[in-house]
């Protein structure tokens, strides 16, 4: 599938939802201080393209963030493989700097050979990471997520879900309770999809665009935005042409095409919304307990 097809679909989870969908908006303070966050993406410009603005609203909200990254990237980028993968790891430095995340991990699967992979192993490692860095929230891909054709999407997706339930458990792998950690379950996801889903949140991330815009903009090495502003205006130039819109330089240039072609399925996302920008989610939360519902009801003082 090319880019730009996949940005199309990207819109389409909207329209496949069913149910009731809750718009998350900006909220003042810091309402998640204490809490932590993982954006897990196979690919340096995953979490880029489809979460990056809620990345940040969670983390101008109070979240401490790491970044978890599945592949290398290894067939992805410019010039020689050694090259390419040595272009994505900077990349994907700098789109955690630009997000204000904290630590950035590199699992360094082989790209687009996730399949191949043993799941067991990718799991266990998602799980102490998990514990290790006690997370309570993940920004994913979709395990449910449809037609998606990208092996090392599903396979980090199915393999992330499995491990946000296993890592609460008290008999999962009893060494790292022997190196000090302990049980601990995510109790938030937000997934994304590049497909049809079922989508029941949209987060307002008009706010935070321009630093969406950071993000994808130093997402050089397999980003479909990179220079492609630059490139564009350089050619209506050959061709003794302009648009207004790119400006005068290829700073704005780059900022501009990224905020008007790669970004249109946020602004098409937030028009159904009553939204400027926005990106929406398969979002899984904690459930309320029937046992505390029940005795806030009916519980009378001694």
């Amino acid at each position: 599938m090319k880019r730009r097809e996949f940005m199309v679909v990207m819109g389409s989870g909207a329209a496949a939802a069913g149910g009731e969908v809750t718009i998350e908006r900006r909220a003042a303070g810091k309402p998640h201080a204490g809490k932590v966050l993982a954006a897990i993406q196979p690919h340096a410009d995953d979490i880029p393209l489809f979460a990056a603005g809620t990345v940040a609203k969670l983390i101008e909200e109070g979240y401490t963030g790491h970044l978890i990254r599945m592949s290398n990237d290894d067939m992805a980028g410019p010039g020689s493989v050694g090259e390419t993968v040595l272009a994505n790891e900077r990349d994907n430095q700098a789109v955690a700097r630009v997000l204000g995340l904290k630590r950035v991990f590199d699992l360094n699967y082989s790209n687009h050979q996730m399949d191949n992979e043993s799941r067991l192993e990718i799991r266990a490692r998602l799980i102490f990471l998990i514990r290790l860095l006690k997370i309570d929230t993940i920004i994913c891909y979709d395990p449910w997520g449809h037609y998606e054709e990208n092996p090392d999407h599903y396979v980090t997706a199915q393999c992330v879900e499995a491990a946000c339930w296993m890592a609460g458990m008290g008999k999962d792998y009893p060494e790292h309770f022997a190196a000090g950690l302990q049980p601990h379950g995510v109790r938030e996801k937000y997934y994304h999809a590049r497909g049809p889903q079922l989508v029941n949140r949209v987060v307002d991330i008009t706010a935070f665009i321009d630093q969406k815009v950071a993000v994808n903009r130093v997402n050089t090495a397999q980003g479909p935005a990179g220079a492609s502003g630059a490139r564009l205006r350089a050619e209506l130039a050959r061709r003794k042409l302009r648009l207004p819109l790119l400006g005068d330089d290829d700073e704005t240039a780059n900022r501009e095409y990224i905020k008007e072609f790669i970004l249109r399925p946020n602004r098409e996302v937030g028009r159904q919304y009553g939204l400027e920008y926005a990106e929406q989610f398969h979002y899984i939360g904690p459930e309320p307990s029937p046992v505390e519902e029940y005795i806030q009801q009916h519980a009378r003082p001694l």
